[in-house]
């Protein structure tokens, strides 16, 4: 078979279910139609701590794939060649590898020009990121400094702009779901509120989605501050009229309270994007809940059961979804580079498989239609006009 060049794959960002098939599905078909595959370690750290020299061990930055080992991965989640969030762009001093550190000097340097270096020394002719915006906005950058780049969309959050649907978001709403059905037992055995802390920094599709397929009767989302005496108010009564005397409501990790300034956070320690770690809003909501309940409940005061999923929805095996989204990705992927196709982000539109200009990465994020699929006044999603709506009901609009 001839020859047609090389193709580097990598994985940024958060893990999810769905990047080993990505990953398998990129590389089975690229290799059968005469390409090498590179799998970059540990996002785009791999491109800045790649050592040139022959004789340096690179194992840890990049290694060359083959069916065998991509074929096994892909039956497991998360993603054999590791993730980071490392930003070249902006990569603070501390995080420099000792070959780069005389030739960056700053608090913060970008080390474009030494990624750029590598690339061209691996001889990658095409280059696909899978990750959210924060990877993707890199990738767009090098896009702009000739690098041929191939998007693929991930992220639990489901918010990446230009694509309905993002790897990992279906077995995330699987497994809130089931998990949210698992904890009912214990909420109702000790007739409490359940209050269930779920991904979500801008888009509150993680908690909508799953609220909308029942598995909670109220739910908080980023894209609109709360009251929590009206929170309160109905969860006591989804409570009260419930045989089993329970009620439940999912909270997105970046909702609000009215009144607060900020999103909820577990540290002041952010990462190279600029994010610090989000997580507490859950347990602020219980809180709240359990010190306003008597208010409308008699003078009688309703305990809580407070669970923050985290990692128990983005672990493990994926759904079938996000077995069969991530194979398509990849093979969109590659019909790209065989047409000599790059700065295109692989999309599903309106239940439709296609591809968008990188560029939408750098616009806004993607969020909830507020106005046409939530109910402020209720704290739970609007059930109007789904006809002819996605799979998943909202668009990337």
């Amino acid at each position: 078979m001839t020859y047609k060049g090389t193709i580097g794959i990598l994985t940024g960002g958060g893990d999810v279910p769905g990047l080993n098939p990505a990953i398998r599905a990129v590389t089975i078909r690229a290799l059968r139609e005469g390409y090498k595959v590179l799998g970059i370690k540990r996002g785009w750290a791999g491109l800045v701590d790649l050592i040139q020299d022959p004789d340096a061990d690179n194992s840890e930055n990049v290694e060359e794939l083959g069916e065998s080992v991509v074929n096994a991965a892909a039956r497991s989640g998360g993603t054999f060649l590791h993730s980071s969030r490392t930003r070249p762009s902006h990569l603070p001093q501390l995080n420099l590898p000792a070959h780069l550190r005389d030739q960056f000097t700053e608090d913060v340097n970008d080390v474009t020009s030494a990624v750029l270096s590598n690339i061209e020394y691996l001889g990658i002719d095409y280059l696909v990121p899978i990750g959210g915006d924060d990877t993707l906005s890199y990738g767009y950058r090098l896009h702009k400094e000739g690098v041929k780049v191939v998007a693929i969309p991930k992220t639990m959050d489901n918010d990446v702009p230009g694509t309905d649907y993002c790897i990992g978001f279906g077995t995330c709403v699987t497994r809130t779901i089931e998990l949210a059905n698992t904890l009912r037992t214990s909420a109702g055995s000790h007739e409490r509120f359940l209050v269930i802390e779920v991904f979500g920094r801008y888009a509150g599709y993680s908690a909508l989605l799953p609220a909308m397929a029942g598995a909670a009767d109220r739910c908080v989302i980023p894209e609109t501050d709360f009251d929590v005496d009206q929170l309160t108010k109905l969860m006591v009564y989804d409570r009260n009229r419930n045989p089993s005397r329970y009620s439940v409501v999912l909270v997105s990790e970046g909702a609000k309270i009215k009144g607060d300034k900020q999103m909820s956070f577990l540290g002041s320690e952010k990462d190279q994007y600029g994010h610090a770690k989000l997580g507490g809003i859950g347990n602020r909501v219980g809180e709240e809940l359990k010190r306003r309940s008597p208010k409308y409940n008699d003078g009688k005061r309703i305990n809580v059961v407070n669970q923050r999923l985290g990692y128990l929805v983005r672990c493990g095996a994926p759904d079938a979804l996000d077995c069969i989204v991530p194979m398509t990705y990849g093979n969109l992927a590659l019909d790209l580079i065989l047409k000599g196709i790059s700065g295109r982000l692989v999309n599903i539109r309106n239940g439709i498989y296609g591809n968008i200009s990188m560029e939408v990465i750098n616009g806004p994020h993607k969020v909830v239609d507020v106005e046409k699929f939530y109910n402020e006044d209720r704290l739970r999603p609007n059930f109007k006009d789904l006809q002819d709506a996605p799979l998943f009901i909202m668009n990337s609009d």
